[in-house]
């Protein structure tokens, strides 16, 4: 079941993440087939649930503006993000094909969706094998992010932790355009970033204060600004190179 509301479906061919070099360039007749594939366009609020942890079949997604992100939530209320969605980010793959969904993704700030046919995928895969390969491609770099999040949980001291998740987000964003002269705005909240990185709200707060003190970042009204980046870098030990121009389903 779709959650949201639909509203006027933009044209794939005019769609504006398609301009940015951030997303490689399709074939027309791969574009033509994606925009048979898109069955709705959907808005949904902050704090909206896009998928339900459980939910049988569901669609698959490309997020279109705002941010999102995927997570699970044991019987007690702990909940552990898995990875923070951007524009672009495609979701619904993470789950087996029609089976029940291991986990929820819910819209962190407004939100604007593709909604696409999960059922005709085995054409994509059968006729276009250009884009099977793309979808192989997303699935496989999430992997890589969601591995990084195990070794930050795993092995980075806590401020080690927030430094890689920092300039994980920064980056992604900055090659998404979003990064202004004065910064990210970055809606996440210190209890997103707990969630996401296994430590307790109070140890995230005393964390981040005392890297902003020491001069990293800055990080006011939801704007994040990196005052020394290659300090950052070295704490986190995180060091990934700028992506080349990546699929867009």
């Amino acid at each position: 079941m779709t959650r949201g509301r639909s509203i006027p479906r933009p044209s794939c061919r005019q769609c504006p993440l398609r301009r940015s070099e951030a997303f490689k360039a399709i074939s027309g007749r791969a574009l033509g087939f994606l925009s048979r594939l898109k069955v709705d366009h959907i808005a949904t609020p902050q704090g909206h649930e896009l998928i339900r942890a459980g939910d049988v079949n569901p669609r698959l997604y490309t997020l279109y503006r705002g941010w999102a992100f995927r997570y699970k939530t044991l019987s007690d209320g702990r909940r552990q993000i898995l990875n923070f969605l951007l524009p672009g980010d495609l979701i619904g793959v993470q789950a087996n094909m029609f089976d029940a969904s291991p986990h929820a993704v819910e819209a962190l700030t407004d939100a604007e969706f593709c909604v696409f046919s999960r059922r005709r995928l085995w054409d994509l895969y059968a006729n276009f094998p250009e884009l099977a390969f793309d979808i192989t491609w997303l699935t496989a770099h999430e992997e890589g992010m969601v591995d990084d999040n195990l070794l930050s949980v795993g092995r980075r001291s806590a401020a080690e932790r927030v430094a890689a998740l920092l300039m994980q987000l920064y980056k992604r964003a900055q090659g998404l355009g979003l990064v202004e002269k004065d910064g990210l705005l970055l809606p996440i909240t210190q209890q997103h970033i707990a969630d996401a990185l296994g430590i307790s709200l109070v140890h995230t707060n005393k964390t981040m204060r005392r890297l902003v003190r020491i001069g990293l970042f800055q990080y006011r009204r939801s704007r994040l600004q990196l005052t020394d980046p290659h300090a950052l870098e070295r704490l986190a030990d995180y060091f990934e190179a700028p992506l080349p121009p990546r699929p867009l389903i």
